[in-house]
């Protein structure tokens, strides 16, 4: 289980959570907004926020579904690649400050995203793709900072598929970015998650999530991050053997908390 309380930024490994209508509660809560260009600051463009990576959040209290949220400790190396690291709070106004000289742009922690928000998404030369070495504009569903959907999810079936076809390469989880690592009982193997799209995810007593669709990854998970190495490979081999597609997008019917080895039901949207 995982939260990312600033977009692109690494986030917290948890081992319960809340699930509100939006998604997980307190993920992506806040995002940079780049005074230059006008857009939300995203991995997704790694010409220009790449190092964004190099920094994590994580909440100084647990956020509770309807309050306030509570403010953020970021800890990066502010000060240089080979400067100890420093940490700074969402609600000081050096951590601005801070993020602004490293990046040498004019930066603002936002927790509330404009209207027509968007973000910059770079898509390398991988078969398979619609677009080839461009970058183009991607707007934001509105009222968050999220790409696409406010829940994502991926397996361990999935991860070893991957493993198995392209044993030397290091498909870690969390060069993903999911919310949830599933771990599907029994002999199901391959990239089951998808045989669940369209259907609902019962997970414990309470939660309950729409399976929209299968989930195409971008460059995020090919970076250095978190002690990973860069790597392309891992999206051409998405590529490869699955249409460049690694996970589902979720989207919330019912709320609820979440903790690490809830059993997690799946059944079609009829039943």
């Amino acid at each position: 289980m995982w939260r990312y309380p600033v977009k692109s930024m690494l986030g917290e490994r948890l081992q319960h959570f809340s699930v509100e209508p939006r998604g997980v509660v307190g993920d992506r809560s806040r995002a940079l907004w780049d005074g230059a260009t006008g857009k939300v600051a995203s991995a997704k463009n790694p010409r220009r926020w790449a190092d964004l990576l190099r920094f994590q959040a994580t909440y100084l209290d647990e956020p509770g579904a309807g309050q306030r949220l509570p403010p953020v400790r970021v800890r990066g190396p502010f000060r240089g690649l080979d400067a100890p690291e420093e940490t700074f709070q969402s609600d000081s106004p050096r951590l601005e400050a801070a993020l602004s000289e490293w990046f040498a742009r004019p930066l603002r922690l936002l927790s509330e995203p404009p209207i027509g928000a968007s973000l910059e998404h770079y898509w390398p030369s991988v078969e398979g793709r619609e677009f080839q070495d461009v970058t183009n504009d991607l707007v934001l569903p509105d009222g968050t900072f999220f790409d696409a959907c406010p829940i994502h999810a991926l397996t361990t079936a999935t991860l070893k598929r991957f493993r198995d076809l392209e044993p030397e390469l290091d498909f870690a989880v969390e060069r993903f970015r999911p919310n949830l690592l599933i771990e599907p009982r029994g002999s199901a193997a391959g990239f089951v998650e998808e045989s669940w799209v369209g259907g609902v995810l019962a997970i414990g007593d309470t939660v309950r999530l729409c399976v929209d669709r299968d989930c195409p990854r971008c460059v995020i998970t090919t970076l250095p991050q978190g002690g990973l190495p860069e790597e392309m490979e891992i999206l051409r081999a998405t590529a490869r053997h699955n249409r460049v597609v690694a996970g589902i997008r979720l989207s919330v019917l019912t709320p609820g908390p979440v903790a690490e080895g809830d059993r997690i039901h799946w059944w079609p949207a009829e039943g």
